[in-house]
This record gives C-alpha cells, structure tokens and sequence, in this order.
C-alpha cells in the first residue's frame, strides 16, 4: 500500500507542477536549434529525410509491391511515425538527468520528471507527423475513419512505456556512462527488428511469438492497425494483456531503480 500511496503522490505533484514541466519541456525543444537558421524545422528535416530514402530504397530500388493491396507509403510512414517517437524519448531521455544536472542539487525540484519533460517535448514532434499522416492518407483517397480514435491508447501506451525506460536509463546512465551508447545501438538493432521496413507476414509463423515479445512491435502494429488495417487493439487480447504486463514490470522497475539512485546524483554529477 505504501508503493501505492508513493505513486498516487507523485502523480499529484506532477499535476501540480504542470506548468513547470511543460515550459522546460518547451524550452527544451527550442534548445535543441536555438542558433540554427532554420531552427525547429531540423526537427522534422531528419526524420522526412529518412522517410523519403527508405521509400525511395525499397519502392524504386526494390520495387516492393504494395502491402495487401496498400500504398506502400502509406504503410511505411505508418510504422515509422511511432519509431521516430520511441527513438527521439529513448536518445533523449536517457541523457535528462544528465543535461540537466544543475537542477539535481536543487532540493525543491523533482529530478524524476526530466524525462517527462523529453517525452512531452518529442510529442510535440509527434503530434505533428501525426497531421502529417493524416494529410497523406487523405491524399490517397483515405478518408478519416472512427478507429483513428484509438491512437489516443496507443500514444498512452507508448508513452508509459517509455516512461518506465526512461527513468532506468537515466538514473543508471549517470553512474555508468556506457549506458548512453548501449541505449543508441539498442535502438539501431530494435529498428531493423522490429517490422517497421518489412511486414511480419513474411515471417514464418513458427518465429512470430519470439517476434511479438518486443513490446515496440505491439506499438507499430497498433499503428498500422489505426491507419491501414483497421482493427481494435481488444482484438489482440493476449498481446494486449502481454505488453501492459512487460510495461508496467518496467514501469515499476524503473520507478524502483531512479528512487533508489536519486539520492547519489549529485555526488557523481
């Protein structure tokens, strides 16, 4: 109960200090490219380049067939929106602490939301591809459809998930720095594992539950489920009832693990 009553606490204080949050959050996204011409928009340059390569690699290099009669386009980008968030909190939020560790030593802030303030500052990002999407999709002829509405869970998911990640990365970062660059090869190794550029379809079916035991497969699918397959994500119970299993273990690890170690920032940093 006392775990419980811990979490209720620090959920009431993170809604008491909403406005804090969202204007380091804010000022956080304008440091990024404060000095640079072009400021905010390198925030969307990087990933619609990649975009455009990888469409151009495998529909004009590859010549991939569309994905069950769909716009290979649309199917890619529908993968990739939801990567670059994971991506963009991971890289970013593993190093909060660190960046920010001038505020460690400040007894009156919580140092537990500097990764809520990279979350909040990449789903500014991803708010925006999401439009992105939308105005895509419309070109093509897809109309907006009531399962669009589910996005809200899976952004939700995503975002709790990563919450949980963040904060052990974070907190263990500051202690072994090698962390930073194991969390950057992770993710270059999740991306090519996890069907983002490839359909899981192709797979055989005897490696597809070792497939679906990434969490991030679980937030891809939703999406193409949103947008190409329309489908709920009820419909995939046991896959559903598995990933809030693995995200609230990581949660609570991570919760764990960041209480556990914020007493010894400031001696390190």
């Amino acid at each position: 109960m006392s775990y419980f009553n811990q979490f209720c606490t620090f959920f009431t204080e993170i809604i008491k200090s909403r406005k804090l949050i969202f204007e380091l959050a804010k000022n956080d996204f304008k440091k990024h490219y404060l000095g640079s011409y072009l400021g905010v928009v390198w925030s969307f340059v990087q990933p619609t380049s990649t975009i455009a390569v990888l469409w151009f690699v495998f529909q004009v290099g590859f010549r991939t067939a569309p994905v069950n009669n769909f716009p290979f386009i649309l199917w890619l980008i529908s993968g990739l929106v939801p990567w670059f968030f994971v991506s963009e909190v991971l890289a970013q939020g593993t190093n909060s602490v660190l960046e920010n560790g001038y505020l460690v030593s400040k007894v009156v802030f919580r140092v537990s939301t500097l990764p809520i303030v990279k979350i909040i500052s990449a789903l500014l990002v991803h708010l925006v591809f999401i439009v992105f999407m939308f105005l895509m999709f419309l070109f093509y002829g897809y109309r907006p459809t009531i399962y669009y509405l589910q996005l809200i869970y899976y952004v939700f998911a995503a975002v709790i998930l990563l919450l949980g990640i963040t904060w052990l990365t974070s907190s263990l970062v500051v202690f072994l720095r090698d962390i930073g660059q194991l969390v950057s090869v992770t993710l270059q190794f999740g991306f090519w594992i996890t069907p983002i550029v490839w359909s899981y379809q192709t797979v055989p079916q005897k490696y597809l539950p070792i497939l679906k035991l990434n969490p991030f497969y679980y937030l891809v699918e939703g999406y193409r489920d949103t947008f190409v397959y329309h489908r709920w994500f009820w419909e995939h119970a046991y896959l559903t009832a598995y990933y809030w299993c693995i995200t609230l273990i990581l949660f609570a690890v991570g919760a764990m693990v960041f209480k556990r170690l914020r007493p010894h920032f400031a001696d390190v940093l």
